[in-house]
């Protein structure tokens, strides 16, 4: 269902500085909004949620894992290019953006990281089909040689610190562009914590892809044409979701990533096992078919996730939130601070 409010109802004022630059050395210091029932914002941290994450509860996670996928290298004419994987097809094909002053035509051999080269096969709209000309597979090459994606608004080069923190710690399916943000607080002991405090737990995978990052270019939603990326939701997580439904809980989503995917596996109402592209577009007036909660990190002003969850909690309340985390001056998008949106607020 596509909201009828508008592109520019979605916009903000962010100060430059609430762009977090740099991860904190500790995950689960970063500081947490929580948005109640009520529409109160309360701030807290996000070691906290140990406290609103209840035993019957159900946490469920995306476990993919990002890619060093930023390539530099060059033509065989000498020009300078960035490639950018967006999706693996086989383990030496994938999609790619390529940046150069004048794009590679089919045929053009490409030298990267002046390790190794590969062809350009075609085009799939903007996007380039690249085979890698080497003995190890697309994921070994980029692992042993790519650069960790960092936004664009993350204004300065990768560092060996990234990989590891631009990373979260239950990672385990290589795939992703981009790192499911709202993941990134949770480190070791305070998995263990909620473990011991006898919270359940599922895993859903979706690969992040550049798209998440493109912006929304009509004032009118129903024109803008969605990205899609791979999801799994395996039936482990159907069955735990309707165990957690029989003893009372609330499903809680880590991340408009796991949103999107659980949502995407109950189109038709009821959750069920799926595996595919999904471009599920979720704006105010979308019903919710799976989740309860929702822990997220801050969005960019009029992108499709600050959409999902103002259809999740409300458009005013979330309005209403994000002038509150400005005021309070939280870090904002990926290496930020995180929100708790405790429930559909009535308003």
């Amino acid at each position: 269902m596509i909201s009828t409010m508008k592109l520019s109802d979605f916009d903000y004022d962010l100060p430059r500085q609430l762009i977090a630059q740099d991860a904190l050395p500790d995950r689960a210091a970063s500081r947490l909004l929580v948005l109640d029932e009520d529409g109160q914002c309360l701030d807290q941290h996000f070691r906290d949620v140990l406290a609103l994450i209840q035993p019957e509860d159900l946490l469920v996670f995306n476990n993919t894992k990002v890619l060093p996928a930023r390539l530099f290298g060059q033509k065989s004419t000498g020009g300078q290019i960035e490639v950018l994987v967006e999706r693996l097809l086989d383990e030496r094909r994938l999609l790619a953006h390529i940046r150069s002053s004048k794009s590679p035509k089919q045929g053009a051999r490409l030298t990267l990281e002046g390790a190794f080269e590969a062809e350009v096969l075609g085009r799939q709209g903007a996007l380039f089909e690249l085979m890698f000309d080497d003995e190890k597979t697309a994921i070994q090459l980029l692992e042993a040689h790519g650069h960790m994606p960092l936004p664009p608004y993350i204004e300065r080069a990768d560092t060996a610190a990234d990989h590891a923190r631009y990373q979260t710690v239950f990672a385990q399916r290589p795939g992703a562009v981009a790192a499911p943000t709202a993941g990134l607080h949770f480190d070791d002991a305070l998995l263990e914590a909620l473990k011991n405090k006898g919270v359940a737990t599922a895993e859903v995978t979706l690969h992040v892809g550049a798209g998440t990052f493109q912006p929304v270019r009509t004032e009118d939603l129903s024109e803008h044409i969605m990205h899609s990326e791979w999801i799994d939701v395996p039936e482990s997580v159907c069955q735990a979701v309707e165990d957690c439904r029989k003893r009372g809980g609330k499903v809680v989503a880590v991340g408009t990533t796991t949103v999107r995917s659980l949502e995407s596996a109950a189109k038709d109402g009821v959750l069920k096992p799926f595996q595919g592209d999904t471009d599920i577009f979720i704006t105010p007036g979308y019903e919710f078919q799976v989740i309860d909660r929702l822990i997220t990190n801050f969005h960019l002003p009029k992108s499709t996730l600050l959409m999902l969850i103002s259809a999740f909690s409300g458009y005013e309340a979330v309005k209403k939130a994000y002038q509150h985390a400005v005021t309070q001056k939280y870090r904002f998008f990926s290496y930020g601070d995180a929100m708790y949106l405790s429930a559909k607020v009535i308003e």
